[in-house]
């Protein structure tokens, strides 16, 4: 099966096509052609994503991705195409919102052969919804032209599949003629689905059946990240910028504690001077919360006003072992509640480099019969690979749809 998946859920436009084969105990994934475009330097001046503004660049963007991937995958075969008027006038209509998309859609479509895939994922939640009708509508005009069914993907769900997917290439980033498989997945499995609109840890008993287990009470972790980043007048995104300055922090603390002793004496100074809070740790509860430490390093800040670059870095520092430790004694919870036998980490915080170092490390030590999947960096952040993956599997389910609706909350686990 082929399936040609869309992602718009935030400020990625992403278009992928896989050859997929097998069923739920073992399957493998082909990647035939795989485009995205990030508008992470657009969003930068409002040191966030701006709904109305990626709406825009997803309309401008989808047909040049589109050609892409089809171009990559070998799909793209151009000859002159009709197209009726009655589906030309459906197409517009399903367009109109986004202008110049239709235009696009067609000047670029009635020059090329319907592709030879077999069905149309797109992601229709959880997201901004703005961005994801741009994405919903596309799919609909491309499934009506070329007479493709239609799949509805949960974004989360694809972050999970995307987790639990090995790549037989590691160190290789997810493009053409790479080969991801989905097997030996020993249930139950719990995800940790860590991103910037949601921290939640979901148990999966039965394949693509979910049940909460925790989640966030108030911000999501990858906000707090945010948050803490504009703060520390780091520029957006912010995540990234803590982890490099974390890192570096690190690595200064360790050439320290063998250094001089006055060296060594204002190490100890700044780590008493930086603080925070490890928010519910000890709560009976699976739950997370991360405002109370984004409010800490604020009153931080405020009561230490000429605090130098330096004692930022720890600032930096102290928030991600904050964050990292509330993670891992949370999920550790939930593994000896459920009993599950694979932990799998998803969403775009996964790619932080000490949250998959201490993960990697307590499972080790503590969980040694439990799997840990974490997913390469180029599948932690949003991607139609893993759309493509949830779509395969709802497929195989004859989940069709003509009825799509973008919904921002949209759920996948129900309350226990």
């Amino acid at each position: 099966m082929r399936i040609l998946a869309i992602e718009t859920s935030c400020d990625e436009t992403a278009i992928a096509i896989l050859a997929c084969t097998g069923d739920e105990k073992s399957a493998q994934f082909r990647v035939l052609g795989n485009a995205l475009l990030s508008q992470i330097e657009i969003h930068k001046p409002y040191g966030g994503v701006f709904p109305s503004l990626a709406k825009r660049e997803h309309a401008k963007n989808l047909v040049p991705i589109l050609e892409a991937a089809l171009e990559e995958a070998e799909l793209l075969r151009e000859d002159a195409q009709i197209i009726p008027e009655e589906t030309r006038a459906n197409i517009s209509e399903m367009l109109a919102r986004e202008p110049g998309l239709a235009e696009a859609f067609f000047e670029f479509l009635s020059e090329c052969e319907p592709p030879a895939i077999d069905a149309i994922a797109v992601t229709t939640g959880p997201g901004l919804e703005p961005a994801l009708w741009v994405g919903i509508n596309f799919a609909k005009a491309l499934a009506l032209l070329w007479k493709k069914p239609l799949v509805a993907v949960n974004h989360m769900e694809g972050h999970i599949l995307a987790a639990l997917a090995q790549n037989a290439q590691r160190d290789t980033s997810p493009s053409r003629g790479v080969t991801l498989c989905v097997q030996r997945v020993t249930l139950p499995v719990l995800a940790l689905l860590i991103s910037g609109g949601h921290t939640e840890l979901v148990l999966m008993k039965e394949w693509l059946q979910y049940e909460l287990i925790g989640r966030t009470r108030d911000d999501a972790v990858g906000e707090a990240f945010d948050k803490v980043a504009r703060m520390l007048g780091l520029p957006y995104p912010g995540g990234p910028e803590i982890s490099k300055l974390a890192e570096e922090r690190r690595d200064r603390a360790t050439r320290k504690r063998v250094g001089t002793v006055s060296e060594r004496a204002e190490e100890e100074r700044v780590e008493a001077l930086v603080k925070l809070p490890r928010p519910m740790l000890h709560e009976n509860s699976c739950d997370f919360s991360f405002a109370g430490l984004k409010t800490a390093v604020l009153y931080l800040l405020k009561e230490n006003p000429n605090m130098s670059e330096d004692e930022k870095t720890h600032v930096a520092l102290e928030f991600e072992n904050a964050v990292t430790e509330v993670l891992w004694k949370k999920t550790a919870r939930a593994l000896e509640e459920t009993g599950a036998h694979t932990l799998v980490i998803g969403g775009g915080v996964s790619a932080n480099a000490h949250i998959r170092r201490v993960f990697t490390d307590s499972i080790h030590h503590e969980h040694a019969g439990v799997e840990l999947r974490i997913p390469p960096a180029d599948l932690t952040t949003d991607n139609a690979i893993m759309i493509a993956l949830a779509g395969f599997y709802r497929a195989q389910r004859k989940e069709f749809t003509t009825d799509i609706a973008a919904n921002g909350n949209l759920s996948l686990a129900k309350n226990p």
